[in-house]
């Protein structure tokens, strides 16, 4: 059953809000309560609140680029497909709810970020960082974690869609 285009719309709306309410939300409390020298160590060491304005993008890709090239490639570019991802979500019906859902979820991490660079001078707070063992991630964000759950359930959806029997078209008389 596919969703009609006033549903689309308010669900991505809703996961918009959110998203980005609770993204910037965290992103301030970090901007105010830690700074860029000092961390808080969580749960016996599994994990550290570090403050980082990342000018990259994911894992800081593309921060030793000119600013004029980081605004071009992370504001324009990236806004732009952010763009044609809200209006794809809108206007094109979606028949796995899964798929959809899942590229609603990485449309609003992707905005949440973008509001970022837009008013912090192309710069995205980061300050969340994971441990096990001698394994890290690197520092990241509510949007970041928003927009890997979208992707690995629109990698789902697509893998469900590929192993799943093909359906019988009726045949014409």
């Amino acid at each position: 059953m596919k969703l009609s285009r006033c549903l689309r719309l308010i669900f991505l709306l809703l996961v918009l809000g959110g998203t980005v309410g609770c993204d910037q939300t965290t992103k301030h409390f970090a901007r105010t309560k830690l700074n860029q020298f000092d961390s808080v160590v969580l749960l016996g060491g599994l994990g550290e609140l570090r403050l980082a304005e990342n000018p990259g993008a994911f894992l800081s890709l593309g921060a030793s680029l000119t600013p004029a090239m980081r605004t071009l490639i992370f504001t324009g570019m990236a806004g732009s497909g952010l763009l044609a991802l809200f209006l794809y979500l809108l206007l094109r019906p979606q028949s796995q709810r899964l798929a959809f859902a899942g590229l609603a979820l990485v449309f609003a991490g992707g905005a949440s970020n973008l509001i970022d660079r837009l008013t912090r001078d192309g710069l995205v707070t980061d300050f969340l960082l994971l441990r096990c063992g001698p394994l890290q991630t690197g520092v990241f964000n509510v949007a970041d974690m928003v927009v890997m759950l979208g992707l690995t359930m629109f990698l789902w959806a697509a893998l469900q869609k590929q192993n799943s029997p093909p359906t019988a078209k009726p045949k014409p008389d």
